[in-house]
């Protein structure tokens, strides 16, 4: 039997505490973030934000934005970046597009093949870029649709040329600051 967003939402509502995506009809139980990939994350929302809103550019969202996409799936990325022309208004509930930027982020518990599977499934219904951030292998790979992956590491710079002209942040800057 397949699900619907109805039937997410209604599953949800009795589950509070869980974190759900619709994936090819069925309800996926999202586990919690690491603490240092949720502090990624965190910092990636915080200077692609910072970026767009002064230059009305978009909008960024965290983990809990879901998006139902063309294939009737709901997911949510860690990131995803919206540009404004694309959604002009914050809508109440789920976006109903693929965003134009998708940005993942590593946990302990998470597949990286199931991570790279995400982003292409999104690649495939429209995403233009897709980003995966492994905080402990210190490595970014980038993704766009028909093009090889670009991999960066600590001595490179992030850039996305085709969505956030101008933007740019060292690799190494990303990951969680270690206090002695």
């Amino acid at each position: 039997m397949s699900l619907t967003i109805k039937d997410l939402e209604k599953f949800q509502a009795d589950h509070p505490d869980h974190r759900l995506e619709l994936v090819d009809g069925g309800i996926v139980v999202m586990s919690p973030s690491g603490y240092e990939s949720e502090e990624v994350a965190s910092e990636v929302v915080r200077v692609i934000g910072n970026w767009v809103k002064p230059r009305r550019l978009g909008r960024v969202t965290g983990s809990s934005a879901g998006f139902t996409l063309p294939n009737a799936d709901l997911r949510a990325p860690d990131i995803s970046f919206v540009r404004a022309e694309r959604l002009r208004r914050s809508p109440r509930s789920f976006a109903e597009l693929a965003p134009d930027l998708m940005v993942e982020v590593r946990s302990p518990s998470d597949s990286v093949k199931a991570l790279r599977k995400k982003i292409d499934d999104f690649l495939t219904l429209g995403t233009q870029v897709g980003i995966l951030i492994d905080p402990v292998a210190h490595l970014v790979e980038i993704y766009r649709l028909g093009r090889d992956v670009e991999i960066l590491r600590d001595g490179d710079r992030l850039t996305l040329p085709d969505l956030l002209p101008g933007w740019e942040v060292p690799v190494i800057e990303l990951w969680a600051p270690e206090f002695d």
